[in-house]
């Protein structure tokens, strides 16, 4: 899902111009970037030893 809005946005860039796409895509940047923290610090709180779900 996300995958298709990144490529979406993308298309959207390369095709349709700049800025708005520009700050979107650094939103989600920005978002990801927060979740994928968030994650790896409840994570780690836990003991399980390991950060990632493989």
């Amino acid at each position: 899902m996300i995958t298709a809005i990144v490529v979406l946005l993308i298309l959207l860039l390369l095709f349709g111009g700049g800025g708005f796409v520009w700050n979107i895509l650094w939103y989600i940047l920005v978002a990801a970037l927060v979740i994928w923290l968030i994650g790896f610090f409840v994570r780690s709180a836990e003991g399980g030893g390991r950060w990632y779900r493989w």
